[in-house]
């Protein structure tokens, strides 16, 4: 073209011969313009009337050639719009497999307007809006091209976006590897569909794909069909799983249980389990509706015997049934088991098993902030004991409530309500013994019998907290209670309870009864009403929401607008663009405690969806809103919104952490704790930093809860301001100075950084990407803190274990071990404190100086030389040998550190093993190991196909707790066997390894 251009110095001569009327002359002067266009379009531009003019008559043949030559100029000058148009005019001329850059960006701007038109046509709602055929098939041809040519991850990301679920469809059917090329649609989808209802088309769409496969990924489709909320379809997948001849499809059937698990969802779970049909064996077979016996036996608070009762029927009726068909007497036994895993109770009896045999927390810690908390300052001492619930969360381990009885007893009111609701925390999923536990502090009898009825209202928000999001065997107990009382103490307690055991549950007649406690318009019960409600409906954007907001509008209480408002926005969970008219309602309410509910219905609605829209809308309030409550709401929730990915959100709120605004701050800083909870993020650590020596109290307690949130089961090993973190919450507590705000935030951080014995950390995405629905409940009702302290309790929802527990086909824990590929310093428990012993003090030995230790060298030296020489010698050795010895002890430590440091660059673990999340991409499964995992997981619940499964087994986590609690009516009794347990359990521990011989 080069050579061309040299020959043709103008395009004069071409543009004069487009006037001519013969048609020949003026195809021979486009072609030639067409090809010389890229050099010459500015002298062409002033011709384009003419070109536009040969385009618009009918009768010329080579419009589509004119069409083109305009459409290039268009482009050289940056008229996008009208290339494109003349573009597509331009029909078959205009080359889609042409490599160059014009029309990469027509086709980039065909894509987008087509994108835009089609998107636009799906909100309206419009079926009939018209997309230009012409632009349709240029888009539909490059699909083809790209489908054709293999590059199927662009197709994919080009059909989703133009909302072409046909060509998705078959790009991924074409395409070579289809879970991965599914794999990815999932996480496009998830990452840049903004609109709910087309991401679960898309959804859809990848099911049937997966369902059309010769060996469909099941646990992937499960996931999928979760999302859709489709329980019947996953019902039937394991009911298929489950009735196979193949073991491995029932352990296949058992880990789709557990990830669905994961994901908290009880309703959908009940649905799921309500849904696996009975096995086909007598009709006097009472072991299959265990879903509807149950509550009976458990509600007498003995729900272990419930167990034994089903699993002696199952028994007989094997016997009975073996004539009938042996399939199905498996499939019953398989049946029973998934539903033990389903209804929650299998993995939470196992993560309690993992958390009372790992728990490593240390009370010395605890003993330290109770001897340096003042008597008389009763936020430290609450804040004391919401520490050590949060550090025992879910160990059952009470040794510090039991050691400190009297010092317990100072408690009183609201104080005695938390300090009773703690034991919840405490015993958090003890499903079998929770109601037992609590019985001292239960309300006796009809008329509430003489017990203070804040201990009462806080046994019943305890039983909420021990069954959380499992409330089957309690929910009826909790109902009675809240029926056979006025006292409006104990109401706060039983809604909170009810909202917590029924969590999303939606049944209208607890609805019901707890709205007629909202009526009774008690400032008190009445803000647990509201905020029980919003647990009750989570994430159902029910109709009811409109009559919580008219009740809220009506009231004159502050608190129950509070609790209204927060109920409200936990109905629209998760409902993305639905809520908006919901949110718009709220957010433009005169009322600040709605606009304050308008921001939680926000984060919640958008939770983990990092969506502009919803990003755009909370820093627009943060920065214009009057009230403080609502700025400093609204950027906390910047923290929901963007939990899926944590990097951001440092960046996002670094202008407003530095606000002249305390509220802003602390918005911020509680912001950063909720979205990178857990991930020992730098940026976030670095954030928070300045803001823990912040001047305003608060947002000092702000971020050192943040900070403990951010930094729970990160080692000092991988971040050295762990360390540093720990001494400045150590410094804080113990200063007589500080003020109660900062030492409250202290000591709360001391018990998150600690959570659960160490064993648990804060997770709000399950492994699968699905968000977590209660950890992100418990986390929105856990800030709401700042207006009542026993909402402190609910961050415990949000804990999740972080274990490797690797079950076999009984769902037991055999032990084998695995290996984690790095260094075990990196990932380890931190070292227990000591007690800081005032007698080592007189003993440590004088620092000696190695200058002082010359200068008298040097003195002894001089004296020698003035004896005689034979005994110069000796004594200056001997001044050497001072000298030798003041660096030999030097010498003897750092031999010490030297031995000390070829770490093993691996570590071999033992099932149930503890894995933080950091770990996990270290963890690998050894070659020859006699169990193979189902999928291959670093942590969770994992099912092992047992390779050897003639050979004996050996398993860990034999049911240890249910010996220490069986005599816990007598709490003392049991308090000493804990105690004892715990110690020996501590005991057993393994020694660390010893210095290897290491050869290779």
């Amino acid at each position: 073209m080069a050579a061309a251009a040299t020959m043709v110095s103008s395009a004069g001569g071409l543009l004069a011969m487009l006037n001519e009327s013969h048609p020949a002359l003026k195809l021979h002067a486009l072609s030639n313009l067409n090809t010389y266009v890229d050099y010459f379009w500015p002298e062409i531009s002033t011709s384009v009337p003419i070109i536009e003019s040969l385009y618009e008559d009918e009768e010329f043949e080579q419009r589509q050639l004119a069409a083109l030559l305009v459409s290039k100029v268009f482009y050289y000058l940056g008229e996008l719009n009208d290339s494109l148009s003349y573009a597509l005019g331009a029909g078959p001329q205009f080359d889609v497999s042409e490599d160059s850059d014009y029309v990469h960006t027509l086709l980039a701007k065909a894509i987008d307007e087509y994108a835009s038109l089609k998107t636009k046509a799906a909100e309206s709602n419009d079926v009939s809006a018209v997309v230009d055929p012409r632009l349709e098939a240029i888009v539909e041809r490059m699909l083809d091209k790209c489908i054709s040519d293999g590059k199927f991850q662009q197709a994919i990301g080009m059909a989703i976006e133009c909302r072409r679920l046909d060509k998705l469809e078959e790009a991924v059917i074409r395409s070579d590897n289809v879970h991965a090329t599914i794999n990815y649609c999932i996480d496009v989808s998830h990452s840049f569909v903004n609109r709910r209802e087309y991401r679960l088309e898309v959804l859809r769409l990848l099911v049937k794909v997966y369902q059309q496969l010769p060996s469909p990924d099941f646990l992937s489709v499960c996931q999928r069909l979760m999302f859709l909320d489709e329980p019947e379809a996953v019902a039937n997948i394991l009911e298929q799983l489950l009735r196979s001849e193949d073991v491995d499809e029932a352990l296949l059937a058992f880990q789709i249980a557990f990830d669905l698990v994961e994901n908290e969802h009880q309703a959908f779970l009940l649905k799921v389990r309500d849904g696996l049909p009975s096995a086909k064996l007598q009709p006097s077979e009472p072991a299959v509706p265990s879903g509807s016996a149950q509550p009976e036996p458990a509600q007498s608070g003995n729900a272990v015997t419930s167990e034994d009762v089903q699993m002696t029927d199952g028994a007989q009726v094997d016997g009975s049934a073996i004539t009938s068909d042996p399939l199905e007497v498996i499939y019953a036994e398989r049946l029973t088991k998934i539903r033990g895993v389903l209804s929650g109770e299998t993995s939470i009896r196992l993560a309690l098993q993992f958390l009372y045999s790992h728990n490593k927390s240390d009370l010395l810690i605890l003993k330290t902030i109770k001897q340096s908390v003042e008597m008389r300052n009763s936020v430290c001492h609450s804040a004391t004991i919401y520490a050590n619930a949060i550090m025992h969360a879910g160990t059952t381990v009470d040794t510090f409530l039991r050691e400190n009885l009297d010092w317990l007893s100072r408690a009183t009111n609201w104080a005695k309500f938390s300090a009773t609701a703690g034991l919840g925390v405490i015993h958090k999923g003890h499903l079998q013994q929770g109601r037992s536990l609590m019985a001292p502090y239960l309300p006796q009898g009809g008329s509430g019998g003489g017990g203070s009825p804040y201990s009462e209202g806080g046994a019943l928000y305890a039983l909420g907290l021990i069954h959380a999001n499992h409330g089957e065997g309690i929910k009826q107990f909790l109902r009675e209670s809240l029926r056979s009382s006025n006292v409006e103490v104990i109401q706060h307690g039983a809604c909170l309870g009810l909202g917590l055991a029924a969590l999303g549950t939606a049944d209208d007649e607890i609805f019901d009864e707890i709205k007629n406690v909202l009526y009774t318009d008690s400032a008190v019960a009445g803000e647990a009403a509201g905020i029980s409600m919003g647990l009750l409906m989570v994430g159902t954007a029910s109709e009811k929401a409109s009559e919580m907001l008219a009740y809220a509008h009506e009231t004159q209480h502050e608190k129950i607008i509070r609790g209204l408002a927060l109920g409200i926005a936990l109905t629209v969970y998760g409902r993305e663009e639905e809520a908006d008219t919901l949110i718009e309602q709220m957010t433009r309410d005169q009322d600040p405690i709605l606009r304050y509910g308008g921001m939680y219905a926000i984060a919640l609605a958008y939770r983990g969806t990092a969506n502009n829209k919803a990003i755009r809308q909370l820093l627009h309030f943060a920065v214009s809103d009057v009230s403080d409550d609502v700025r400093r709401t609204a950027v906390l929730a910047l923290g929901f919104v963007l939990y899926s990915e944590p990097e951001q959100t440092p960046r996002i709120v670094s202008l407003l952490s530095e606000s002249y605004n305390p509220h802003v701050r602390y918005g911020a800083a509680m912001a950063v704790g909720i979205s990178c909870a857990g991930t020992g993020l730098s940026e976030a650590i670095s954030l928070l930093e300045p803001l823990t020596s912040d001047v305003v109290d608060f947002v000092r307690q702000g971020a050192l809860i943040a900070m403990a949130m951010v930094m729970v089961q990160i080692s000092e090993a991988s971040d050295s301001r762990v360390g540093a973190f720990r001494r400045q919450l150590e410094k804080i507590i113990l200063d007589k100075h500080e003020d109660t705000m900062s030492k409250m935030g202290a000591i709360l951080a001391s018990g998150i950084l600690d959570a659960g014995g160490r064993n648990v950390t804060i997770k709000l995405l399950s492994k699968t990407k699905h968000d977590k629905m209660t950890a992100v409940v418990g986390l929105a009702v856990f800030t709401q803190f700042w207006y009542w302290y026993p909402l402190i309790y609910f961050v415990s929802l949000a804990f999740s274990p972080t274990a490797l527990i690797g079950l076999n086909y009984d769902l037991k824990v055999p032990k084998f071990e695995f290996l984690s590929h790095a260094k075990p310093s990196l990932f380890e428990y931190p070292k227990p404190t000591t007690v800081p012993t005032t007698a080592s003090a007189v003993k440590l030995p004088t620092a000696v100086l190695s200058t002082s230790v010359r200068a008298k060298a040097r003195a002894t030296k001089k004296e020698a030389e003035k004896a005689s020489t034979e005994k110069a010698e000796p004594s200056s050795a001997k001044g050497k040998t001072v000298d030798k010895d003041g660096d030999s002890s030097m010498q003897v430590e750092s031999t010490v550190e030297k031995k000390a440091e070829p770490e093993a660059t691996f570590e071999i673990l033992t099932n149930p093993a503890r894995v933080v999340p950091a770990q996990e991409k270290f963890v690998k499964f050894l070659e020859d190991s006699r169990y193979v995992p189902v999928k291959s997981s670093p942590s969770g619940f994992v099912l092992l196909k047992d390779l050897r499964p003639n050979e004996a087994e050996v398993l860990a986590l034999t049911d240890s707790l249910s010996s220490t609690s069986a005599n816990a009516g007598a709490p003392p009794a049991a308090g000493q066997q804990q105690g004892a347990a715990s110690s020996m359990a501590v005991d057993e521990e393994p020694a660390p390894p010893q210095p290897f011989e290491y050869t290779s």
